[in-house]
């Protein structure tokens, strides 16, 4: 799937959605109710947006302090707005890792260390998630019971976590036999005439000194970074308080009642369920299952227009801004190039290592 292609699919399919759930579901109290929205709380829900960006770059500095790597705050906002488009454009929200490796390794981080760095950024987050799920659901029941989706995925996702934990934890402690799995894999391309003879040599120096940084990092992180990667939770937490804390605002904008833990716990799982959705950036499942399951919250003539809402807060306007990003920083081009060929990454270190 190109770039192009998976952002044209995360429109079509949170568009078509988006009408979808409109048209069934507003009525003249859902317009009432709009138009007397204090526009102070909407405000508000953009300062929530703003701090949570601002939050994220900071984990991401502070992840990069404990690998013993320095970068400014304001490429940690680029950071997070690139990971923010890059799942929007690939299944299952992956995407966001290798423009930021990418964007690292052109700031002088080697490619193991970078891709150390993103990927615990990320599994902070699924821990955390991984974590309040399982009190939300003993606390709210009714999350499985009014929505059968949810309850049919949860089981597969906690499965696919697990088993994620158990493949990085499995990198960490043998890095041996990874590096042995990335020849094998070499020599293969070698054989199918995708890498020339000349080059394999060196493909196996850049695996061996890639995987050395990587579980380094790893090793830094619970040791001399110790204090940065605790700092790094604590950031992680907030962001995902800021986070969650919008859809509440919005509801008191409008003057629907809540109550706040039962919306961050209905938020926590469904954000954890998105995760591991096959759409480009869960679009159209996200709308259309944050319709039903914000159902449970308030009225069904709101629900529909909150969860677009919501998403526009909480998605929209940071994908619009990794968009920007991708365009003036990197160009559409490479871009592309990223997104469809990480393995670039791989060439561009081994060239300026030949130099």
């Amino acid at each position: 799937m190109s770039l192009r292609k998976g952002l044209s699919i995360f429109v079509l399919l949170a568009f078509g959605a988006s009408g979808i759930i409109l048209a069934k579901s507003v009525d003249r109290e859902t317009i009432r109710s709009l138009l007397a929205a204090d526009k102070r709380f909407l405000l508000a829900a953009l300062g929530l947006v703003v701090l949570a960006w601002f939050c994220d770059a900071a984990r991401f500095c502070a992840l990069a302090r404990a690998a013993h790597e320095r970068f400014p705050f304001r490429l940690g906002i680029v950071l997070t707005w690139l990971h923010y488009f890059g799942c929007a454009v690939t299944p299952m929200q992956s995407g966001g890792g290798p423009f930021q490796v990418y964007v690292l390794y052109k700031r002088g981080v080697p490619v193991g260390k970078g891709i150390a760095i993103t990927l615990i950024r990320t599994m902070l987050t699924v821990l955390i998630l991984s974590l309040i799920v399982p009190v939300a659901l003993v606390i709210e029941p009714t999350l499985l019971d009014s929505n059968p989706f949810i309850r049919g995925v949860i089981g597969y996702v906690f499965v696919v976590i697990f088993c994620t934990w158990v493949f990085i934890g499995y990198t960490i402690v043998r890095p041996q036999s990874v590096k042995r799995l990335g020849k094998v894999v070499v020599m293969w391309l070698r054989r199918l005439k995708f890498l020339q003879t000349s080059k394999v040599r060196k493909s196996f120096r850049w695996l061996d000194r890639e995987m050395d940084n990587y579980s380094l990092n790893f090793r830094l992180t619970f040791s001399s970074g110790f204090f940065y990667s605790m700092a790094a939770v604590v950031l992680s937490v907030l962001y995902l308080l800021c986070i969650f804390s919008v859809l509440p605002v919005l509801m008191y904008s409008v003057g629907l009642p809540f109550n706040f833990v039962q919306t961050l716990l209905t938020q926590a799982v469904f954000m954890f369920v998105l995760y591991f959705i096959p759409t480009p950036g869960a679009s159209g499942v996200a709308e259309s299952g944050g319709a039903m399951l914000f159902g449970t919250l308030m009225p069904w003539n709101m629900a529909g227009i909150m969860a677009i809402v919501w998403r526009f807060f909480t998605e929209y306007i940071s994908i619009f801004m990794g968009v920007v990003v991708v365009i003036r920083m990197l160009g559409w081009g490479v871009s592309e190039e990223v997104f469809h060929h990480s393995a670039d990454l791989e060439k561009e270190a081994k060239a300026g290592n030949d130099k």
